[in-house]
């Protein structure tokens, strides 16, 4: 199977948190599974770094690399999508999230309730 992670869902990952319920885990951790993060991710988190949000060590970025996961680009087909979302709510970087989603059939793997308001696959 297919997941992208968001963000919260891979800063949970990395920190060990137990907010990451072990059905979560156990299909990141599943070799059989491909697991994107996307650099929406990381975009997010370098952001709120830069905005004093977030505490999280510079190593991240490597553990992210040296992970079982995949990194996902934004292409133009992903933000092509923007166009047919619904408008629950503005945050860009969900957005984008699905986009890729969506353009990738894979499934979202988040605990954010509104995004399951859109028409992809959540878990």
């Amino acid at each position: 199977m297919k997941y992208i992670l968001d963000t919260h869902i891979l800063l949970w990952w990395l920190n060990d948190d137990k907010k990451l319920d072990s059905n979560k885990k156990k299909i990141i951790a599943n070799p059989n599974n491909l697991i994107f993060i996307s650099a929406v991710n990381i975009w997010e988190i370098e952001i709120k770094k830069a905005l004093g949000k977030l505490v999280i060590p510079e190593s991240y970025i490597k553990t992210c690399i040296e992970t079982q996961f995949t990194e996902l680009p934004i292409t133009i087909s992903h933000i092509s999508y923007l166009a047919k979302l619904d408008n629950h709510h503005n945050d860009p970087f969900d957005r984008l999230l699905i986009c890729q989603s969506l353009a990738e059939n894979c499934i979202l793997i988040t605990e954010d309730k509104i995004l399951k308001n859109y028409n992809i696959h959540c878990l």
